[in-house]
């Protein structure tokens, strides 16, 4: 394998989370009733909505950065694991505890599955093995 195809499969999740992630993090924050049915209406619901956007932008920073300092891939790949895995297994509780969310939510989660578990594969193979620590 070719070092842009290598580049290719190891960056892939970094770059399609933060083309997703940081327009997510601005509807979260500013506009959640665009795609959500959603409308954050006391200050504290506003808060929350804008907490989880410096937290999705804050890793999308992350994940940019990691993207040309080869020492922070190892690293980012394991946030973004994490991260991803972490809100479509939240989302799958949610399902079965609350019932079916808005279509925005069933397609966000099967999109964080697959790239928490592409995440995971990666991880496991010999290409993140190689990778500087």
């Amino acid at each position: 394998m070719g070092s842009y195809q290598r580049d290719l499969v190891i960056k892939s999740p970094l770059l399609i989370s933060i083309v997703v992630v940081i327009p997510a993090a601005i509807v979260y924050g500013f506009y959640p009733e665009w795609l959500l049915d959603m409308s954050p209406e006391t200050r504290d619901e506003h808060s929350f909505a804008k907490g989880v956007m410096g937290l999705y932008l804050a890793f999308s920073l992350f994940w940019s950065f990691a993207l040309f300092e080869t020492k922070l891939l190892k690293t980012a790949l394991l946030s973004n694991m994490l991260f991803m895995l972490g809100l479509g297994l939240g989302r799958v509780v949610g399902i079965l505890i609350d019932g079916i969310p808005s279509d925005t939510y069933i397609i966000g989660m099967f999109g964080e599955l697959i790239l928490g578990l592409y995440g995971l594969w990666l991880i496991r193979s010999s290409l993140f093995k190689k990778l500087p620590q």
